[in-house]
């Protein structure tokens, strides 16, 4: 005692009066824990505040917890952040702008929310250093979500007319988001339009011009797709990624973790296709959409389980009465002419394949929310038709009208003796030898000053 005593003294003399006064009034934390130790429990009074302080700590911190869960969870609040914008208004242009993005996107539950809460933390990160340029979807919507307030065994759609057994594919674990994947966020992923650089234009005056229903509603293409995996043998939905819009990020570097490996082939296999110039990633389409095409028509039934014929899927809309007509494939052109915009409903290659083209933002914008009205147009057509794969399908085939080359070659003038019916036999047929870089081409390589090579005897006649 007497060392301690000794060594105290020694301290205080070597102090100044400044610690000395701090000394005497220790801090607030000291001096709450003093009184807090000071209470005497054994005073009624004394437990019972202890109890109040106790509960109404209890009801401040659930309260803010609450009220800041609520206003996390109201998609207005997702819309402070630019990078959400994409995703905020095309929520608010859908059927589903009445619910909160958690009911799609978290597990039912309190404690589902919780932790998805702390996960979430790491958006404020990528927030202020820069989110992930697109942003991409790499966790799909739960099914249970979706049956909390859809019917498991509805059969036919909202519409009327397409049949779909909902409950059988339910049973089949497919998940909702496979068919039901741009019903929120109109596949602006797909689509390209979610980038950095195209934030800006996602306002609430553009919305009409970049949402569109078309985008929201499964896409043909989609069913389709499935369906001949499911003639192959193959359960695509098994592997959630078939069901989420494509994530390049970090794929070079997985690339080469994989090689080598089964896996690695396998996504080699899906780079290699991503890495595909233009003009061959179309052709690869093209070749897909062609079998499938000739499967939808009735022309191509081997190894089919699942049928792709209209009639299957469709209840009201299957084959139009004006196709009943005698030799439809040889006589339709006319009312290709006419109603072109009609059939480009069904016989459009954007709905015969899942893969949404890649769109420019700026030219969605510019076109406006109506698609512009169809003028007849023989030029119009031929240029559609060329680029159609539905069209070329067949328009690359020798028509029976057509009889055998040398009989056709001697007897085919009177079929192309005015302008317009020229501009038929061009819609397959070039005039001359095309470019190689041409854009659109015939379906055919068979042009007509292949043997006509010193013109056309009307056309010498007028010069």
């Amino acid at each position: 005692m007497s060392t301690v005593g000794f060594w105290k003294k020694k301290k205080i003399k070597n102090q100044t009066v400044e610690i000395e006064e701090i000394e005497k009034k220790p801090g607030l934390i000291r001096r709450l824990w003093r009184r807090f130790r000071n209470i005497d429990w054994k005073n009624p009074v004394n437990r019972w505040r202890a109890l109040f302080v106790v509960l109404f700590g209890s009801i401040v911190i659930l309260g803010g917890s609450y009220a800041a869960i609520s206003a996390t969870n109201n998609p207005q609040f997702c819309s402070f952040c630019h990078e959400m914008a994409p995703e905020f208004i095309t929520f608010k242009e859908s059927a589903h702008s009445q619910i909160q993005c958690v009911e799609c996107h978290v597990d039912p539950g309190i404690v589902n929310e919780l932790v998805h809460k702390v996960e979430s933390l790491k958006e404020v990160y990528y927030h202020v250093v820069g989110p992930p340029d697109p942003i991409v979807q790499t966790v799909a919507v739960p099914s249970n979500n979706c049956l909390q307030c859809h019917s498991k065994n509805r059969l036919v759609t909202a519409t009327g007319d397409l049949i779909v057994n909902h409950e059988g594919h339910i049973k089949e674990d497919i998940p909702c988001i496979t068919c039901h994947s741009g019903v929120a966020h109109a596949k602006v992923v797909d689509r390209g339009l979610n980038t950095q650089q195209n934030l800006g234009y996602w306002t609430k005056e553009n919305a009409e011009k970049l949402v569109k229903t078309e985008y929201m509603r499964p896409n043909m293409g989609t069913c389709i797709d499935c369906h001949d995996k499911v003639n192959k043998g193959e359960e695509p939905w098994l592997d959630i990624q078939y069901s989420l819009p494509e994530n390049t990020h970090g794929k070079k570097h997985e690339e080469s973790d994989k090689e080598g490996t089964e896996e690695g082939h396998a996504e080699a296999a899906t780079i290699e296709l991503a890495t595909l110039t233009p003009e061959e990633q179309k052709a690869h389409d093209d070749k897909i959409s062609q079998d499938i095409i000739l499967q939808a028509i009735g022309k191509q039934k081997k190894d089919v389980k699942i049928s792709m014929e209209c009639f299957t899927c469709h209840k009201e809309v299957s084959v139009p009465k004006n196709h009943d007509i005698e030799k439809w494939n040889q006589n339709h052109g006319s009312f290709a002419v006419d109603e072109l915009n009609k059939c480009l409903d069904c016989h459009n290659d954007t709905k015969w394949i899942k893969k949404v083209p890649k769109q420019d933002i700026l030219s969605l914008i510019e076109a406006g929310a109506s698609d512009p009205k169809y003028v007849p147009s023989i030029t119009v057509v031929k240029d559609d038709s060329r680029q159609s794969n539905f069209c070329s399908t067949c328009h690359g085939e020798r028509p029976p009208g057509h009889a055998d080359s040398d009989t056709w070659l001697t007897s085919h003038a009177p079929k192309a003796k005015t302008n317009d019916q020229k501009a038929e036999c061009y819609v397959c047929h070039d005039r001359t030898k095309p470019e190689e870089t041409a854009e659109i081409k015939a379906p055919t390589d068979v042009y007509c000053e292949y043997c006509h090579r010193t013109g056309f005897k009307d056309e010498k006649k007028k010069k």
